[in-house]
C-alpha cells in the first residue's frame, strides 16, 4: 500500500510541482525558496498520506500545504514581510483565499493568476542571466518536476554536477535580483525566444541523445512535450509556441519507427511509416495550422520553429519516402538560413538540394561548409558528405567520411550505425 501511495505522490507531484512552485513564489518572490517550501509540502505528504489516506484533492493539499509555509515564513521572517508589503500583497487577503477554491473555482480571473505563476516560473528560470545548462537544469528541476538524480542520468553528469548546478542558478538568480514577473513588452519577444531554445534543447537531448549506449531517451522527450503543451495554453497567441509544439509532436510521432527489432537506430527515409504515431502527425498538423493562422492574422513573417514544423509536416504528409517533397523542403531551408542563418541549417538545406536536384548538387553545398570550417568537429557533416559521395558512386571517399562521422560521435548506437554505413560502402 505505502509503495502505491509514494507512486501516485511521485506521478502527482511530476505534474503539479511546477504549478506550486510558481504559487508559492509569487507569494516569497523567491524562487529557490519556493522550491524548498514546494519540497517541505512533499515531504509531509510521504509522511502523512500513507498513514492518513490520499485526500480526496491531493493537488489542492500540497498547494494548500505550501503555501501555509509561505505565510508560517512570513510571519516569522521581518524582511521577507517587508517585501510582501512592498509589493503590494495583502496578507489577510492571502490567508482568506483558500486553496481549494482557489484551485476549483472556475472563475476566469483566479484560472488566470494560476497560469500567470506557471509562465511567471517558466521566465524566471530561463532568464539570460543564467548559462545554458543552467537554464536546462532549472527547468527540468523546477517545471518538469525531476529529481536532481534524473535530470543528471539525462545529461550524463553525476549527481554531485547537477546539484551544483542547479544550485548556482538559484543563487545566481537571487543575487542578480531578478523579479518573479513577467518580462516588459520590450523584452518580451528575446525571452520567449529563450524559454523555447530551453524547451526544444531537452526535446533534442531526447530524440536523439548526444553521447550515451542509447540514441533516444524518451523521458526527456515527453517532459519537452508536455512543457511546450503548457506553454502553448500560457501564450496561445503567439504562433512560434505552437510552431514549437507542431514540432515536437511531428518528429515525435516517429519514436516507435526510429529503432529496429534489435533496438539500432533506422534513419528517416528506411522507417515504416505505418509505425509512425498518428495522433500525435494529427496534434502537430493542427498545431501548425493554429501557428500559420495567428501569424496570417498578425501578419507575421514565419519563425524558425514554424519553418521548421513545415519541414516536418512534408515529411508527416508523405505515406511513403518516395513521395516527399524534397524541393519544397529545401525552399523552407532556405528560408529558414534567411531567418536564423547556422551552418546547420545550411547542411541540412545541402541534403534537400541533394534529393531535390541530386547528390552532386548536395555535394557541392556540403563543400562549402567543409571549406568553411563551423563544422570540423559535427559529426553529421562528414555522415552527409559520406553518403552524398555513395550515391555518385565514389565508395573509397564515402567510407572515409563516414569512418570520419563514427570517430566525432559520443552516441554508442550512432556510432555503429556510422560504421555500418562505412562497411556498406566497402561492401558495394
Amino acid at each position: 500500500m505505502t509503495g502505491r501511495v509514494e507512486d501516485t505522490i511521485a506521478a502527482l507531484w511530476r505534474i503539479e510541482s511546477g504549478r506550486i512552485v510558481g504559487s508559492v513564489a509569487r507569494i516569497v518572490r523567491d524562487v529557490g525558496l519556493a522550491e524548498e517550501l514546494a519540497q517541505d509540502a512533499l515531504v509531509a505528504a510521504l509522511e502523512r498520506w500513507p498513514r492518513d489516506g490520499i485526500p480526496d484533492r491531493p493537488g489542492a493539499w500540497l498547494l494548500t500545504t505550501a503555501r501555509n509555509g509561505a505565510f508560517d515564513l512570513l510571519r516569522r521572517d521581518r524582511s521577507l514581510r517587508q517585501k510582501l508589503e512592498q509589493i503590494g500583497l495583502d496578507l489577510e487577503a492571502q490567508e482568506t483565499l483558500t486553496v481549494p477554491d482557489f484551485v476549483d473555482d472556475l472563475d476566469a480571473r483566479r484560472n488566470d493568476v494560476l497560469k500567470d505563476d506557471l509562465l511567471r516560473l517558466m521566465f524566471t528560470a530561463c532568464h539570460p542571466v543564467l548559462s545554458l545548462d543552467a537554464r536546462l537544469a532549472l527547468t527540468l528541476k523546477l517545471l518538469g518536476g525531476l529529481a536532481t538524480g534524473e535530470i543528471a542520468r539525462a545529461f550524463l553528469v553525476p549527481e554531485s554536477t547537477m546539484a551544483q548546478r542547479i544550485v548556482r542558478a538559484k543563487r545566481t538568480l537571487g543575487e542578480a535580483k531578478v523579479p518573479f514577473e513577467l518580462p516588459p513588452p520590450a523584452e518580451l519577444g528575446e525571452r520567449l525566444g529563450a524559454v523555447l531554445e530551453a524547451v526544444y534543447l531537452i526535446f533534442n537531448e531526447g530524440y536523439t541523445a548526444t553521447a550515451g549506449a542509447d540514441w533516444m531517451r524518451p523521458a526527456l522527450v515527453d517532459e519537452a512535450l508536455r512543457l511546450g503543451r503548457i506553454l502553448a495554453e500560457l501564450a496561445p497567441i503567439e504562433p512560434e509556441v505552437h510552431g514549437l509544439v507542431a514540432l515536437m509532436e511531428l518528429q515525435a510521432s516517429r519514436t516507435a519507427a526510429r529503432l529496429d527489432a534489435n533496438r539500432r537506430p533506422v534513419l528517416l527515409l528506411d522507417q515504416d511509416r505505418a509505425r509512425w504515431d498518428g495522433v500525435l502527425v494529427r496534434r502537430g498538423l493542427a498545431a501548425l495550422e493554429r501557428a500559420a493562422r495567428i501569424g496570417t492574422q498578425e501578419t507575421r513573417h514565419a519563425g524558425p520553429y514554424v519553418l521548421q514544423a513545415e519541414i516536418a509536416a512534408c515529411h508527416a504528409r508523405a505515406h511513403r519516402a518516395e513521395l516527399t517533397d524534397w524541393r519544397r523542403i529545401a525552399e523552407l531551408y532556405g528560408e529558414l538560413a534567411a531567418v536564423q542563418p547556422s551552418p546547420v541549417v545550411e547542411l541540412n538545406r545541402a541534403v534537400a538540394v541533394g534529393m531535390a536536384d541530386g547528390p552532386a548538387a548536395g555535394l557541392a553545398l556540403a563543400d562549402r561548409l567543409r571549406a568553411d570550417g563551423r563544422l570540423d568537429g559535427y559529426h553529421w557533416l562528414p555522415s552527409v558528405r559520406g553518403d552524398l559521395l555513395s550515391k555518385l558512386g565514389r565508395r573509397p571517399e564515402a567510407r572515409a567520411e563516414f569512418a570520419r562521422a563514427a570517430a566525432l560521435t559520443a552516441n554508442a548506437a550512432e556510432r555503429e550505425l556510422l560504421l555500418a554505413r562505412m562497411r556498406d560502402a566497402a561492401d558495394a
